[in-house]
């Protein structure tokens, strides 16, 4: 199934793909560390904070279901920019937001169309990408994320701080117009798919998909990495503000240094999977991603540069596992069916993301004082879906790979 490009055509691709995720990434992170200025702001509580955030992943797990109808019935790239552009307006309408129920309306919408973005770039991957080399370009394409917190969510933050919230959305819209005359220009038609046999019905892609028991587990795997990383990392940067000591301005240094770590490592554990074994290099890396989920949720008053550590850490084993975990995901599926699962795989995710932020912003409280009670135990949650993701991984199949020689 896949389409053969030059060299060089390839590294455009990924680099395009990477440019679209580092956009969309941008646009869903930037809530987090806003969390302080918009609860002081909007005057609102960290369970209305908490439904603002998983507003967005709640309408991408809508959005990717009712895609995973008819995306394999068109070609990739339109589609692609096409969602990219709706994402671009539902962005723009968060920056014109009056106030909390507006805003939370246009978050809605931009998760809709943003939510989908993501399985549309890794189902094009796996189009294109053979096997063999499917975690190094993931993780090219997922480095989108480190450049988004080494430069992106900064200079969102910066914006927000230096005139108001709002100016970050403005930024992310204008992004989305860069890209998409980029994307135009570099990424190829992929028709492949649709030389298949049509079916008979619109929902026959995805009774295919579900009626998958390979599918299926991988559906479940992807579910529990997902919800072990969400209950924590929204609540990340008001931790900190409230309990750990760290002010406001300061908080753009945990995205720059954690995004300039995980620049460096994201190719390199996406390398590791490929040479080692995907299976088993994301067994290690969320392994030991469970210190890191203990340390932030648990750890009190402390300086900058030790605090900097603990979540350097965080950023480079919790979003490294997704590395190897995504190339295992996007190989379980049948390549016929791709573009249905990992429609679904979106809604899955973002189903979970969404149930993780809202199960956590109702255990964790602020008191009179401001200080966040019960973080902790959100942190032993966590490991518990991170350890039964471990125990998961290896009931998976992946297609297209090879025997070991």
């Amino acid at each position: 199934m896949q389409t053969a490009l030059t060299p060089q055509r390839e590294k455009y691709l990924l680099l395009t793909l990477a440019g679209i995720q580092f956009t969309h990434v941008i646009d869903f992170m930037i809530m987090m560390p806003l969390g302080p200025i918009l609860i002081a702001e909007l005057g609102i509580t960290t369970h209305e904070f908490g439904l603002l955030v998983a507003s967005y992943s709640f309408s991408a797990a809508l959005s990717g279901l009712l895609t995973a109808i008819f995306v394999d019935r068109f070609e990739r790239k339109g589609m692609l920019l096409t969602m990219f552009a709706l994402f671009g307006i539902a962005t723009l309408a968060c920056a014109l937001a009056p106030g909390y129920a507006t805003l939370l309306a246009a978050r809605g919408l931009a998760g809709a169309f943003g939510g989908v973005m993501g399985a549309m770039t890794h189902t094009i991957i796996g189009d294109v990408i053979p096997f063999e080399r499917r975690a190094r370009a993931g993780g090219m394409v997922s480095a989108a994320f480190s450049v988004a917190t080494v430069a992106g969510v900064p200079l969102s933050l910066w914006l927000a701080n230096h005139f108001q919230w709002r100016a970050p959305f403005v930024f992310i819209a204008v992004l989305v117009v860069l890209f998409i005359v980029v994307g135009l220009r570099v990424l190829p038609e992929l028709r492949r798919h649709l030389d298949a046999e049509k079916q008979a019905h619109p929902f026959a892609p995805m009774f295919a998909v579900l009626g998958d028991a390979n599918h299926l587990r991988a559906l479940l795997f992807s579910a529990l990495i997902i919800f072990s990383g969400f209950t924590v990392i929204p609540y990340i940067t008001v931790y900190a503000v409230h309990n750990v000591g760290i002010s406001q301005h300061d908080i753009p240094y945990i995205y720059l240094i954690g995004g300039a770590a995980t620049l460096v490592t994201a190719r390199l554990i996406g390398h590791w999977a490929d040479v080692r074994g995907k299976v088993r290099v994301y067994r290690l890396v969320a392994l030991a991603a469970m210190l890191p989920l203990l340390v932030v949720t648990h750890v009190g008053t402390s300086p900058l540069w030790l605090w900097l550590i603990f979540t350097t850490a965080f950023f480079v084993l919790v979003s490294g596992r997704m590395i190897p975990a995504m190339a295992i995901i996007t190989s379980s599926a049948q390549p016929k069916l791709r573009g249905t699962f990992m429609s679904l795989n979106a809604t899955t995710q973002a189903l979970a993301m969404g149930l993780a932020t809202t199960l956590a912003g109702y255990i964790i409280s602020q008191d009179a004082n401001g200080h966040i009670a019960d973080y902790g135990m959100v942190g032993y949650v966590a490991v518990t879906a991170n350890l039964l993701a471990i125990w998961f991984v290896s009931r998976i199949s992946m297609h297209e790979q090879r025997p070991p020689a």
